[in-house]
């Protein structure tokens, strides 16, 4: 974790040369800096790939075969396709959960105009990264176009089978909420309420 993350999750807000993000909540200026557009990008460049490499992987050497367990009976590798949404719930609204997914990618790119905090840039990095992954399967994986089904394969005792992309939607939405909590917008400021 970056220190000016680490600063925002302890509430220590982060400076920039020019201004703190306190003044400029205080002057109701933007604070100036630079965007972080960047590391929202690469966060989710790197979180899409792993994504779509482990399901290539998954896909060639794991479907319609056994099980792999990796810690007993604690964690197995077991392929599925989940056309539904979390749990394997809502298997006929697989269009519906497609056009959310492209919503949630708009917004993100909106958000990223004002984008100033790494933190933030970090957060909607992993879950963009992450939307893009399952958006991908929705979009390309039979049984046809905004129907597809999502490859999962994590598979931990007791609990649903899920995939990268999905690991990177929950700890990006988990920062968020930490982010929100602490105060820290987007755009840098920090507020008190």
């Amino acid at each position: 974790m970056t220190a000016e993350a680490e600063q925002a999750i302890d509430g220590v807000p982060e400076e920039t040369p020019d201004e703190t993000p306190d003044a400029a909540a205080r002057t109701g200026e933007r604070p100036r800096g630079r965007r972080r557009v960047g590391v929202l990008l690469g966060v989710a460049a790197i979180a899409y790939a792993l994504d779509l490499i482990s399901k290539i992987i998954v896909v060639e050497h794991l479907e319609g075969r056994p099980s792999i367990e990796v810690a007993g009976e604690l964690l197995r590798l077991h392929a599925v396709r989940n056309p539904g949404a979390a749990f394997g719930m809502g298997e006929a609204l697989t269009v519906v959960f497609t056009v959310i997914a492209a919503g949630v990618v708009v917004v993100i790119f909106r958000i990223a105009r004002k984008l100033y905090s790494t933190p933030w840039a970090l957060a909607l990095g992993l879950l963009l990264g992450g939307a893009l992954g399952n958006l991908t399967d929705r979009v390309f994986r039979s049984p046809g176009v905004f129907r597809g089904a999502v490859v999962d394969f994590i598979a931990p005792a007791h609990f649903a089978v899920f995939n990268l992309a999905d690991s990177a939607i929950v700890c990006g939405g988990v920062l968020i909420v930490i982010l929100s909590f602490r105060g820290l917008d987007p755009d840098g400021t920090v507020h008190r309420d």
